[in-house]
């Protein structure tokens, strides 16, 4: 692979909105290999020259680029291109998608470590699942690490990375702040799991992941999204301007514990009452319409919606989002809560924002968490997002 393959030789650069330490050489390196590989990611097959016109970057850095690539395996030629210029023909050059695999898991709140191995393309190689079976703390970080390591050993290339998505605060180094559900508090995952598989290890919260999913392999514009996560919790993720939004303290997108209902609100697990959560998480919905005629739950599906654009609204138009994709049972989320919501959020904000935008369903709803687990992988491995 290369003096320095593709762990953590190969992470991306991040820029500060203020920077206060100046651009190292290798700082520069990683940002020009994160532009040609993201290039080759979205774009697909191209040539030398025309990647340094996509990146703005001189021909001889492109040339120094693709060779180290290519020795790192990372990239492949593909034959030359077939057109009617005259001079030599030129060479095409690829991302090799299967040549490597990331392990991805998503711890959640349900009953069931769901995991995978996965290519670079997104595709599945091994799915597994294993019962939690009421684990907590310490024992179930232990489990998690000998999942990880289940899915190493069943991968069929080099593993460049293992991703995980968890419930809870989560800091940009992988340590999970607070996740009750789980709990952990104060858990350097990402650190303990590294040193447990030798591998680099990705901790990101699961709302985030969707985010990423939606970002990296859903097409979705980066300028302004928020993709809300429902399942037995409501969660967020946002991209603002082509960066995650992170927040003070690492908790941005707890969009589902702002107050919705003011009188007679169920209460919440975190100790309030009339959460977003109340009424939009997969089982709080569900419960609502056993027994309801199609009118009757057309009616609590669209004071649901109602709910959700109210409470979407004032982050819209502040954030001036262009989209907000729902990740979470299609059968219930899709139709009137959807529509009930987009239309609510057009009602409660200015032309220039609301006509625009639109609500609409993830790409992958089944795989979201999972294939944005992979995603922060890529990113922070390769620059690739």
């Amino acid at each position: 692979m290369g003096d320095e393959g593709v762990d953590g030789g190969w992470r991306a650069a991040t820029a500060a909105l203020r920077p206060s330490d100046k651009v190292l050489p290798e700082h520069a390196r990683a940002h020009n290999r994160a532009l040609v590989l993201k290039h080759l990611f979205h774009e697909g097959h191209t040539s030398r020259a025309d990647l340094a016109r996509a990146t703005g970057l001189t021909r001889v850095t492109i040339s120094d680029l693709v060779t180290v690539l290519l020795a790192a395996g990372l990239v492949e030629e593909l034959g030359t291109r077939m057109e009617g210029r005259v001079g030599k023909p030129a060479i095409l050059l690829g991302l090799r998608f299967t040549a490597f695999q990331v392990v991805t898991i998503d711890v959640g709140t349900g009953p069931d470590l769901i995991g995978g191995v996965v290519d670079l393309t997104g595709e599945f190689v091994v799915r597994r699942s294993l019962p939690i079976d009421g684990r907590t703390g310490d024992e179930l970080v232990g489990f998690v690490t000998r999942f990880a390591r289940l899915l190493v050993a069943a991968a069929t290339r080099p593993v460049i990375g293992v991703g995980i998505a968890a419930p809870g605060v989560i800091t940009a180094t992988g340590d999970v702040t607070q996740a009750p559900s789980r709990g952990w508090f104060g858990v350097a995952l990402g650190e303990r799991l590294t040193e447990a598989l030798g591998l680099p290890v990705h901790v990101v919260n699961d709302a985030n992941a969707t985010v990423l999913s939606e970002f990296t392999y859903g097409g979705a514009d980066g300028a302004g999204l928020m993709v809300l996560m429902v399942r037995e919790g409501v969660g967020a993720g946002v991209v603002l301007d082509g960066v995650q939004v992170r927040g003070h303290g690492d908790a941005a997108g707890e969009i589902g514990h702002v107050r919705v209902v003011e009188e007679g609100g169920l209460e919440c697990h975190c100790g309030r009452t009339g959460c977003l959560e109340t009424v939009l998480s997969a089982s709080a919905l569900r419960a609502r319409l056993v027994g309801l005629d199609e009118g009757a739950g057309t009616q609590v599906r669209a004071e649901v919606g109602t709910l959700l654009g109210t409470a979407l609204a004032p982050v819209v138009a502040t954030l001036n989002l262009a989209e907000v994709v729902l990740s979470g049972p299609v059968d219930l989320l899709d139709g009137i809560v959807r529509e009930t919501a987009q239309q609510t959020v057009q009602d409660r904000t200015m032309a220039a924002i609301g006509n625009d935008f639109r609500v609409r369903m993830a790409v992958r709803p089944q795989d979201d968490v999972l294939a944005g687990a992979v995603a922060a992988v890529l990113a922070r491995q390769l620059g690739v997002s």
